[in-house]
């Protein structure tokens, strides 16, 4: 069953003009062009480096991370971060507003995404996130087993895993409730000893003028006119990313203990910044 928000209506696509045209294709461009680059180099260094180093991969995700804060500031899109990303065994749980957080949450930490395994199917995205070692999952009771299964050799490998816990992203205004289920990933025994769950907030600002909710991405709206709205902005916002303090899971009682307490800082720090930015 899908868990898609719908919340308000979206905003109406923009009438493009030929000012928006051209920042279209002066951000876009070369930003295809150094995926064209950088996915098939990704995809060849692969190959040795799991022949070596298995799951570990410490060379590919430099440049996953390498390309992804170069699509930042060719979109201009200004990222403010707070905070220290925790020391591995870690994995981090965050909001999810928009399609942009992969772009955000990559360039400030070499991590590998868990996402509904529907986003596999999706053109150019899932191909991507294929290639970036992203961890597929079917929400579903019958599966819960193997999944977390997953989640635990690849915790175990030493990968740091991160995951949207609300199953969903929305117009990046609120912080929805956070699902337990694959907490208990992290509650296995197999786990290395000291493992921590990391809370990260992702807020948007909208560019002068625009919608509060100009990046947000909900509902049934397509990818393709996002992209191109984001990329056809005169000027843009911009996205504050905060590593709140880690999380023990030695400490904590149970997945529905540990979702709660991984939730409380990031809600906390959505409620500040609509105060500051209606």
């Amino acid at each position: 069953m899908s868990v898609t928000w719908h919340g308000p209506p979206p905003p109406p696509p923009p009438t493009f003009g030929p000012g928006d045209y051209w920042r279209i294709i002066r951000r876009g461009a070369p930003l295809l062009l150094i995926l064209l680059v950088c996915f098939p180099l990704l995809l060849i260094l692969r190959v040795p480096e799991r022949a070596v180093f298995g799951r570990t991969r410490p060379i590919t995700p430099w440049i996953t991370q390498g390309v992804c804060l170069a699509a930042l500031r060719l979109m201009g899109l200004r990222r403010i971060t707070r905070g220290q990303v925790a020391s591995a065994p870690v994995a981090f749980v965050a909001n999810h507003s928009t399609w942009l957080d992969i772009f955000v949450l990559n360039a400030c930490a070499r991590l590998y995404f868990v996402a509904k395994a529907e986003v596999a199917t999706w053109a150019g995205i899932g191909w991507l996130a294929r290639g970036t070692g992203t961890l597929f999952i079917a929400r579903t009771r019958a599966q819960a087993k193997t999944h977390t299964t997953a989640m635990e050799d690849r915790l175990a490998a030493g990968q740091k895993l991160l995951f949207f816990p609300e199953g969903t992203s929305t117009d990046g205004r609120r912080v929805l409730p956070f699902r337990s289920t694959l907490f208990q990933a992290f509650l296995s025994e197999h786990l290395p000893t000291g493992i921590q769950v990391q809370p990260i907030s992702v807020l948007y600002t909208a560019p002068d003028g625009a919608d509060p909710a100009f990046y947000g991405w909900w509902g049934d709206m397509a990818f393709g006119p996002s992209l191109l709205t984001v990329l056809a902005a005169p000027r843009q916002g911009s996205v504050s990313v905060t590593f709140h303090d880690p999380i023990p899971v030695a400490e904590v009682a149970d997945r529905k203990a540990l979702a709660q307490q991984a939730e409380t800082p990031i809600a906390a720090d959505m409620a500040r910044f609509l105060t500051e930015d209606p």
